[in-house]
Order: C-alpha cells, then sequence, then structure tokens
C-alpha cells in the first residue's frame, strides 16, 4: 500500500500472477503385504528396486509368494513399492541368512541304502505325513496326508530312472510336496512305512494365521490396514493370501473375507485399486462358479486375474506356479510410463511368465470376460500376455480399469493442486481462478489423449459461478466446483465387416 512507502524512491514487489497449476499426482505405486523370512512386522517399507528389497526382507521363501510377486513387479514396470511383512511373532526368524528352509524328512532304502528326502512345498504345511507302500519288485505308492487324511496318491512310482520316477511324478503332480534323489548314488524302494513332515524349529513363517493378520488396524498402523496413512500408494496387493489358503490355515470364507476387506480399503480411500487373485488349481468353469456364486464382488475398486503363471524360482532352482497380482501391477505401472492411466493395461507381454497354469480357449474366455475375469493368455509368436482390463463393477460406467484409474488420477492430482483455495474469499474473482486452473490441467489431459473429443470443449467441462454457489452455500463456507469429463474407452471388441461384391459395385471414393 501507498502507505508504507515513507522515502522517495524505487521499490520492488513481487505479485502473484494468480496462475497456479496443478501437478499430476503418480499413479503408480503398489502396496504388498505378505510373508518374508526377515524384515520389520506390520511396518510399510518403501523399496524401489529389488536389491532393496531382498536386503531388507530376504530372498524367496519356499511356497510364499511375496517375494516372487515383488520381483515380478520391477521385472515388469514397477518404479515404487511399500512391503507390509506380516505373520511372523516379533521374535522369530530364521537364524543365518534368514532363509527359513521347507519341511523335510528321509525316506531310507531297503538294506541300508540310500533312499529319498521329501519336502513339503510350504512352510506353512504342519500337519503332512508321507506313506510308502510297495507294490512291487522296483515300484510303490506314495500317499501324501493331510491332517491323517489322504490328499495326493502316486502309483507304479519307482525309484529307477524314467517317465515313472518318483521325484519327476511328484515334482510335476503334487502341489504339497517335493522329492528329491541322493545325487550320486543308487536308490531303492523306500521301506514301507510313514514319516511325518515337521517343519524345523526356527522356520520364521506362522504355522497358524488368520484374515485378521493382513487386515490389520488403521489406529494401531498393522496390516493393509495401516496404509490408510500412506496417500501416494494406487495399488494393493495380497499375494500371501494364497499361499496360507494352500496350506489349509484359511479356508475359503477366509479368502473372501480378506479380499472383501480389500476392497472395502480401496473403496474408503478412494485413490487405489485392489488386484486379487483367484485361488489356484481352478479350470475354467471353476474359476466362474467361484466368481459368481461364492466370490461375488461388486467393486469399481477391484480387478481379478487368472490363471496362476509359472515363473523362476532361483532359491529352489526350478519353476513354480504364483499368484499373478505382482507381475499385473508391474504391467500396471509399465503402461503408466509407456502410453499413459488412460491406456488399459492389457494386451501387454508378462515379463517372466514361463507358462501359464491353464491354456485356457476361446471359449472358456467367453464365458469369463463378460463376468469381469481378466485371463492371461499365451498366444503363438506373441508370448504370454494380459487379454483382460476389466474392474469387478456391474456399472457399465466403471466397466473398464484404465477409466476407474483415469478419475482416481484426475480426482487427485485436483484435490492436492488446489488446497491454496481454502480459507480464500468464496467471490467471483476466485471462482475465476479455480476454473482458470482446472480448466488448464483437464487441458493437458485431453492433449495426452486421456479425454474423448476433438475440442477441449467436447472433452470437458468446469462450472465454478454464481449459479452452483447460490449465497446459503457461501453463507455456509461451501465452494462448489462441477466438472464433467469423457474418458476414452478401449477397443475392447475389434470387429471387420467383409462382405463379396460385384466389379464395379463398391463405394464410390
Amino acid at each position: 500500500m501507498a502507505s508504507s512507502y515513507l522515502a522517495p524512491g524505487v521499490y520492488m514487489e513481487e505479485v502473484s500472477s494468480g496462475s497456479r497449476p496443478i501437478e499430476a499426482v503418480g499413479t503408480a505405486v503398489a502396496a504388498f503385504v505378505g510373508f518374508a523370512e526377515r524384515g520389520p512386522l506390520h511396518e510399510p517399507v518403501l523399496v524401489t528396486n529389488w536389491t532393496q528389497f531382498k536386503t531388507t526382507f530376504g530372498d524367496f521363501v519356499p511356497g510364499c509368494y511375496l517375494a516372487h510377486a515383488v520381483y515380478g513387479y520391477f521385472q515388469n514396470g514397477g518404479g515404487v513399492a511399500y512391503v507390509v511383512r506380516v505373520g511372523a511373532a516379533p521374535d522369530g526368524g530364521a537364524q543365518g541368512n534368514g532363509h527359513a528352509p521347507a519341511a523335510r524328512a528321509e525316506l531310507p532304502g531297503a538294506e541300508g541304502r540310500p533312499g529319498l528326502t521329501v519336502a513339503a512345498r510350504s512352510p506353512m504345511d504342519t500337519d503332512l505325513a508321507v506313506e510308502v507302500t510297495p507294490d512291487g519288485e522296483d515300484t510303490f505308492r506314495l500317499v501324501v496326508k493331510k491332517a491323517g487324511q489322504p490328499v495326493e496318491t502316486f502309483d507304479n512310482v519307482t525309484a529307477k530312472r524314467g517317465p515313472n520316477n518318483v521325484a519327476t511324478v511328484v515334482q510335476q503332480q503334487s502341489k504339497l510336496i517335493t522329492v528329491e534323489e541322493v545325487k550320486g548314488k543308487a536308490l531303492a524302494v523306500p521301506n514301507a512305512g510313514e514319516t511325518a513332515l515337521v517343519p524345523p524349529a526356527d522356520a520364521n513363517l506362522p504355522a497358524r494365521i488368520d484374515s485378521n493378520e493382513y487386515v490389520g488396524n488403521a489406529a494401531d498402523r498393522t496390516g493393509f490396514a495401516g496404509l490408510e496413512a500412506i496417500d501416494e500408494i494406487t495399488m494393493l496387493c495380497v499375494p500371501d493370501l494364497m499361499a496360507a489358503h494352500q496350506a489349509g490355515a484359511l479356508s475359503g470364507e477366509d479368502v473372501k473375507a480378506v479380499q472383501l476387506a480389500m476392497i472395502a480399503h480401496c473403496e474408503l480411500m478412494a485413490d487405489r485399486v485392489a488386484i486379487l487373485d483367484a485361488p489356484p488349481g481352478l479350470k475354467a468353469q471353476q474359476v466362474k462358479e467361484w466368481r459368481q456364486d461364492f466370490a461375488g464382488y461388486d467393486s469399481k475398486y477391484a480387478a481379478l486375474y487368472w490363471p496362476w503363471i509359472k515363473v523362476a524360482d532361483p532359491v529352489a532352482g526350478k519353476q513354480v506356479f504364483v499368484p499373478p497380482s505382482g507381475h499385473m501391477a508391474g504391467i500396471w505401472a509399465r503402461n503408466d510410463s509407456q502410453r499413459g492411466v488412460h491406456k488399459a493395461p492389457a494386451n501387454e507381454v508378462v515379463r517372466g511368465a514361463v507358462t501359464l497354469e491353464l491354456n485356457i480357449t476361446k471359449g472358456e474366455h467367453d464365458l469369463l470376460n463378460p463376468i469381469a475375469v481378466n485371463c492371461i493368455r499365451s498366444f503363438r509368436g506373441q508370448g504370454i500376455r494380459v487379454w483382460g482390463a476389466r474392474t469387478l463393477s456391474s456399472d457399465p460406467e466403471w466397466r473398464y480399469l484404465n477409466v476407474r484409474r483415469l478419475f482416481n488420477y484426475v480426482e487427485k492430482s485436483i484435490l492436492q493442486g488446489t488446497n491454496w483455495v481454502v480459507f480464500e474469499p468464496n467471490d467471483p474473482k476466485l471462482w475465476d481462478s479455480v476454473k482458470r486452473t482446472v480448466t488448464m490441467f483437464l487441458r493437458r489431459v485431453w492433449r495426452d489423449g486421456a479425454l474423448f473429443g476433438k475440442s477441449p470443449a467436447e472433452a470437458f467441462f468446469v462450472k465454478c459461478d454464481e449459479e452452483n454457489n447460490p449465497p446459503e452455500n457461501r453463507d455456509a463456507g461451501i465452494l462448489t466446483v462441477e466438472i464433467g469429463i469423457a474418458p476414452v474407452k478401449p477397443a475392447e471388441f475389434v470387429v471387420f465387416r467383409i462382405s463379396q461384391f460385384a466389379e464395379g459395385a463398391g463405394l464410390e471414393e
């Protein structure tokens, strides 16, 4: 003001231009919840590469999927992630390098000759037993029991080389155990009897776990509920939910309860999407029944992927099937970086996937796509690709995943970029300023190809004037800004119409 100028001279003042551009928020920050061989419990830890994860949480653990999910995330293009370790006692953990070995048992051969080493695939399987019954001179029956009940049977297997070799058969068919031979020594048929598989005392994975361990509590900052305090997260994965289910620690109802809690968390936050895994070992019809009859989820903040994928396990020295959620999160991040959040994260190669648990047919895909099961398919000459981009919502407006994530991006960017408006005088000058700021941001979004329309006027509108800010609202301290955007939808069904026509009967150019 002029009254502040007391001495003659030249004065310099910095005046705000009134232009406050909205900065775009990040769209690809994943959160992973699961079992690890070491590391802090119930504490979100930021990792930006596989080396950081391995330093904090250790290596791959047999029967668990957190490390595979994070590795697949970075392998497929992910850049930033938060990891929450659950499921172990505060003073638990293996010694040495912290690796939790699987349960093992020796099956001695006849006449004192070397036999077989049998291991549980998951350290969480505490009630497995293996029964051997000879049924021939060189063959025997191997029965795997869980809680005393037979769950897997392998007939006419042998310790000799060939297609019926016990190690080969079990490796290909068993979901509970592995069999190893003693290298360099001739094997014999194992002695008859039953041997229990008991995990070693230093295994750091929980023998028993309930659904509350995953869900946690927001006030105590545990489980994925504790992730409410981290605003930048946009994706939520809980791959080791299936590890506990496979081990029998969680029932199907428990799986549903945790996944419903994941969806509720994402709906509460309204800025992130849950990436759900289907149970392993299901055929196409079984997945349809599971999706419709058992897990009838309906949410625009969740997406479901199937089937499981086979990847390399460097620690075990073999290939294992893992839930796809971690790899899908990486594909979302890669898609956002290369094309933008508006592009559907589908028709993308799944890096690191060797094969699929089930190669589905087009007919089977026809059953699953309408009920929002995003299928992963193998195409000759094109590799393994994601071939679906739907949310679990029954609302056609929110059918496509890219639409949901685009709105998350726009909403969050505008919210964070307009904090300066709070407590400003609620008058036409402010309305024009807010409208100008939001319009400039949405024009950039349109130029990136995220909005449908040949011009900004066709792609979006911003209304902030006296009509939607009447005196009664202003008296209540409310400023209302109405925004409409026209998101682009993916070309999910591409149709070419071909017909025969006589010469000269075609359409004129």
